[in-house]
């Protein structure tokens, strides 16, 4: 009998052991998520600003070679997004710093977790909050052909023809940047 309460009670002890382990892992990809979330906030940002700067330039008649490669004023509040999304994923940023990536301009984002473990069986694993890291760039995704009168952009194969005197685009900052994780 004594050896049947010995094994139930080590069963016991394992399973709250896996339990613990399983919290672990949550509170880990918890903290991923939010740092996913956070970098691609601020880089989504930022590409938002390219935009603005890409159709000010099409009516000012501005060069937009520079633009579609990347490169613009980049007046947004990137850390500032970062901030909100990783909140939205209960987590504070205490990192969040521009960056550039292979020639692309980007965020990153370090995350702590306002949630933890909770009371575990395993020593030392109480309350443990997890803390992530993410990067997240915009890549252009278009190429400029000039034409005399027209604007013709062929972005990831598909070809766009912007008339400057009539700006009634059917063009979103997804169609000209992409903003993706790297690692």
């Amino acid at each position: 009998m004594i050896l049947y309460g010995a094994v139930i009670a080590g069963l016991l002890f394992l399973a709250f052991a896996f339990f613990a382990v399983a919290q672990a892992g949550t509170v880990r990809n918890g903290g991923q998520s939010a740092a996913d979330a956070a970098a691609l906030a601020a880089a989504q940002d930022d590409r938002d600003e390219l935009f603005e700067d890409f159709l000010d330039a099409v009516v000012d008649g501005d060069d937009l070679e520079d633009i579609l490669d990347g490169l613009g004023s980049l007046a947004g509040d990137g850390c500032g997004e970062a901030d909100h999304f990783a909140g939205r994923n209960r987590s504070d940023v205490i990192a969040c710093d521009a960056v550039t990536r292979d020639g692309h301009d980007g965020y990153r984002v370090k995350v702590r977790t306002r949630f933890d473990t909770g009371d575990t069986v395993v020593p030392g694993a109480d309350h443990k909050k997890a803390v992530a890291r993410a990067t997240a760039v915009i890549k252009p995704r278009c190429e400029l052909s000039d034409d005399a009168d027209l604007i013709e952009i062929t972005c990831d194969g598909d070809d766009f023809t912007i008339d400057p005197d009539d700006i009634d685009l059917d063009l979103k900052p997804s169609d000209l940047f992409s903003v993706v994780l790297v690692g």
